[in-house]
This record gives structure tokens, C-alpha cells and sequence, in this order.
């Protein structure tokens, strides 16, 4: 633990460390859709194990680092491309989160299904929900490895920005999930936003690299704006509420 003297390595720890907290976005959006779609004394229970379980993983593949740089290899040529274990992962999770996202907004929009609870929302098996979080969080773990190898050498510098990154988005998972399944419109964007990562997943599958600023930085202006908008509304609601309890009061003072 050298490291914690140099401010050259401090400076690699925070760096990797915001790196990572922004690369584990994508994962607390696909949480708290899924976790969404529970009854709600589940929900934070499945946040929790779906994070556990990311850092897991994390931690797993920071441990047998010579596997995870074995899978940057090309194994076939398909398509004048040559596709290593890391491009057939990516392209399976990007294929599969394209997939969720568009069933999960088919459902949103067209309406509830048949199987449902009282309040008009699909109730989710405990167990399918984790299983699909593992299956996102395989990964999205690689690329978050992968990225971390890339930047610092120290293996306790990546398991300290992993650990603590983790850390914070289990901090923001429950806020983050109450807000998007309160407000349909925010649903909708986060949806969205996992359709984008599905298809930048598959894009580098194929070795087309696009810069992470084109992925966040669109979402991240509509989520702005309806933000905007949701603040404008409540305060019309504030105003009118206001008006109808001034009308009131004003009509009993006649009525006496």
C-alpha cells in the first residue's frame, strides 16, 4: 500500500475511481429497472444483491488478471473482423440489453400484462431478476476491468477504486430507482439510455469504439430537461393547490 504517499498514484486512484463510478451508471439504470418490476419490500434487497454480486465479480476478475488479458486475444474472423472472448461477451451482453430494453419498453407503453398485481405492474420473479442482473453485471465487470488494467498498474489501486465505487453507486441505486419508476417519462429515458449502451456494447464487439460522451451526454441533457419540466410542474400543482385552498377559504368566510 505504497501508494497511499504518491500523489501521482492518488491521482490514478481518483481518476479510476470517477472512471468507474461513471462506467457503473449504466448498471444502476438496468438495477433499477429490473428491480422496478418487484414487490417493493424486494426491490432493495435485489439492489443490494445485484451490486454485491457486480462487486463480486469485479474482484474476481482483478484476481486472475492474466484470464482477463488472455480475452483481448483474437479467437475467429468473422466479417473481416477478428473477434477475441472480450468482443463475443459484449456482443452478447449489448444483444441482450437491446433486447431487454425494447421488451421492457413494448410493456411500458403498449400497457401491463395479464400476470399482474394490484397496482397495474408486472410482478418479477426474485430469483429471474437476479439472474439477469449477473448476466448484465458479467459484462459490464469485464469492461470496467478491462478499462481499470488499461489505466494503472497497482492491483490494490483497482480493488480500492473498485470497492469504493461500488460503494457509492449502492449509496445512489435507491434514490436513482425511486426516482425513475416514480416519474414514467424518466422510465422511458433510462430505457433509452440502455438501448444506447446495448448498441455501443455490440459496436465494440466489433472494434467500432464510440466515445462514451456520445452515449452519456445526450440522455443526460433529456434527463435535464425533463427534470426541468418536472420542477415546473410541481410548482403549477403548488400554485393551483394554493388557489383552490384560498378559494375555499375564501368561500366559507362568505358562508359565515
Amino acid at each position: 500500500m505504497g501508494w497511499m504517499t504518491s500523489p501521482e498514484l492518488w491521482l490514478a486512484f481518483v481518476t479510476l475511481l470517477m472512471l468507474e463510478i461513471v462506467l457503473g451508471i449504466d448498471n444502476v439504470v438496468f438495477i433499477s429497472i429490473l428491480s422496478g418490476k418487484l414487490p417493493a419490500e424486494q426491490q432493495g434487497r435485489a439492489r443490494i444483491v445485484g451490486l454485491s454480486l457486480a462487486l463480486i465479480t469485479r474482484l474476481l476478475l482483478l484476481a486472475s488478471l492474466s484470464w482477463v488479458i488472455g480475452l483481448t486475444a483474437p479467437w475467429v474472423t468473422l466479417f473481416g473482423h477478428e473477434l477475441s472472448g472480450r468482443d463475443f461477451i459484449l456482443l452478447l451482453g449489448g444483444l441482450f440489453l437491446l433486447g431487454k430494453a425494447t421488451y421492457e419498453l413494448h410493456h411500458h407503453l403498449e400497457g401491463a400484462d395479464e400476470d399482474e398485481d394490484g397496482a397495474g405492474r408486472k410482478v418479477a420473479g426474485f430469483g429471474a431478476v437476479v439472474a439477469q442482473i449477473v448476466a448484465v453485471d458479467i459484462v459490464f465487470s469485464l469492461d470496467s476491468v478491462i478499462t481499470a488494467v488499461g489505466m494503472v498498474e497497482q492491483l490494490s489501486i483497482m480493488i480500492s477504486a473498485v470497492v469504493v465505487a461500488m460503494g457509492v453507486m449502492l449509496a445512489l441505486a435507491g434514490p436513482i430507482s425511486s426516482f425513475v419508476n416514480k416519474h414514467p417519462t424518466v422510465k422511458v429515458l433510462a430505457l433509452s439510455f440502455l438501448l444506447l449502451i446495448g448498441g455501443s456494447l455490440v459496436a465494440e464487439g466489433f472494434d467500432l469504439h464510440i466515445p462514451k460522451g456520445y452515449v452519456y451526454g445526450p440522455i443526460a441533457f433529456s434527463v435535464l430537461v425533463e427534470i426541468l419540466n418536472l420542477t415546473a410542474r410541481a410548482r403549477r400543482e403548488r400554485r393551483r393547490a394554493a388557489a383552490r385552498a384560498a378559494a375555499g377559504s375564501g368561500a366559507e368566510t362568505r358562508t359565515g
